[in-house]
């Protein structure tokens, strides 16, 4: 590929127990199943919206159920290797640089909503302004984007994933290797049913 964008998506394989577990613990494991599908479709339809995006879904699955995956969502799609969640994605984003992307994000699925043009910025700031690292915070602590430029295994390690701590600790971890760095608008995660609430809201209000 020539100067590439490369976008990965962070999912798993929609398995009722397996996505949204503190989501399920209020409205049942196939109902979280069910929504993580329907919040699963609607990023992969939006991530559609970006022109020139070499996308790939990375899932957190089997294996064998690999091909399934692919032609169910209709998707370029890959096995997350082993490892914390910054072994998973500093490997993610080893691959994609491998492949020829000269500046590559990931996102999770756990945004329906997210704004398209939240992730052309992100593109924008790593490619025109040539920023090396572009955070999303997320309402949570953590961050929904991170854009990257080359690969930087400091971003990877050292922190406390899953928890408030997680962006605090990514830029602290920037500034200590010099990289340079930049931030998105908050956006929100649905992990909660408070969450699902506010998204049902927000939606509403579009609507």
């Amino acid at each position: 590929m020539d100067d590439s964008k490369g976008l990965i998506i962070f999912a798993r394989e929609p398995l009722p127990g397996r996505v949204k577990t503190r989501l399920a613990a209020t409205i049942g494991n196939l109902a979280a199943a069910e929504l993580y599908k329907s919040m699963l479709r609607e990023v992969l339809k939006r991530c559609c919206e970006l022109a020139d995006v070499y996308t790939v879904v990375f899932w957190d699955c089997k294996a064998a159920s690999l091909p399934f995956l692919a032609e169910r969502y209709g998707c370029r799609s890959r096995c997350q290797s082993h490892g914390d969640l910054g072994d998973r994605m500093q490997a993610a984003f080893d691959e994609m640089f491998a492949d020829g992307c000269k500046v590559c994000c990931i996102i999770g699925s756990d945004a329906p909503d997210l704004p398209v043009s939240y992730i052309q910025e992100a593109f924008d700031l790593l490619t025109v302004q040539q920023t090396d690292a572009v955070f999303g915070p997320s309402h949570d602590g953590g961050y929904y984007l991170l854009g990257l430029s080359r690969l930087w295994p400091e971003l990877f390690r050292d922190i406390d994933w899953s928890t408030p701590l997680v962006l605090r600790q990514s830029l602290a971890a920037a500034e200590r290797a010099g990289i340079k760095r930049a931030l998105l608008p908050e956006w929100y995660d649905i992990d909660t049913e408070d969450d699902l609430e506010k998204y049902l809201a927000r939606m509403s209000g579009a609507a």
